[in-house]
């Protein structure tokens, strides 16, 4: 259901997932919307430093030559089909990418706060609230998400700053989020720009446990009241 939220001035923290060349660049890995939802991130980056908000940004890299994957696909000359470290699409889109004075992580798991240092950092910054946007939304977001929560933060998902391979690839995840995102909220852009200014807005919050009882029928229309 939704209803106010309001965040306090420097509890909160803005995560970026995966922003990299790769997702409108390499045919197999484009994510549907992409300039999209570069547009939205960056509205979200500008309203953060205005507000003097924490930017934390991640890239997945894959290095094959210092850990075997047993299962992970490869090209045919053996490197990671995806990410791999040697591949230029794997930077960050110069647009959204950080600027001095911001963390970045060059992460090797689909969770930013998987393994590493990244969420005693921002509990030490006396970080509450994650403001999270990237991509794929199934895959590393959802696993961002879940790492966050379970280390004790307050997730607010911007919706429409995320992104899959398709709308239902997208749409269907931000549901199964929604349905557990104990603590948080989701949100357009827009409402994440307001609260991250200090305002309060009306944002989806989770009552119970699995309110959101979806079939291909009604999962667009889910989303669009979210």
């Amino acid at each position: 259901m939704k209803g106010p939220i309001s965040i306090k001035r420097g509890t909160v923290a803005a995560v970026f997932v995966d922003l990299q060349e790769e997702h409108r660049q390499d045919k197999r890995y484009l994510v549907e919307g992409f300039a999209d939802i570069l547009a939205n991130v960056q509205r979200l980056q500008a309203a953060a430093r205005a507000n003097d908000v924490l930017l934390y940004h991640s890239a997945y890299i894959v290095d094959l030559t210092r850990e075997a994957r047993r299962f992970h696909p490869v090209d045919a000359n053996g490197r990671s089909a995806f990410s791999d470290k040697d591949d230029p699409l794997t930077a960050i889109c110069p647009e959204v990418a950080p600027v001095a004075g911001e963390m970045m992580l060059v992460k090797t798991e689909a969770s930013a706060f998987g393994a590493g240092p990244a969420a005693g950092r921002l509990k030490a910054e006396g970080i509450e609230w994650l403001v999270v946007a990237g991509v794929w939304t199934e895959a590393c977001i959802d696993a961002t998400v879940r790492d966050a929560v379970s280390s004790g933060f307050r997730v607010l998902l911007v919706k429409d700053a995320c992104g899959s391979g398709s709308t239902a690839m997208h749409q269907t995840a931000i549901l199964n989020l929604a349905n557990r995102l104990y603590g948080g909220a989701v949100t357009t852009t827009d409402g994440a720009c307001r609260l991250m200014a200090g305002e309060t807005v009306d944002a989806w919050q989770v009552v119970g446990s699995v309110p959101l009882r979806f079939t291909y029928e009604n999962a667009a229309r889910l989303y669009d009241e979210l």
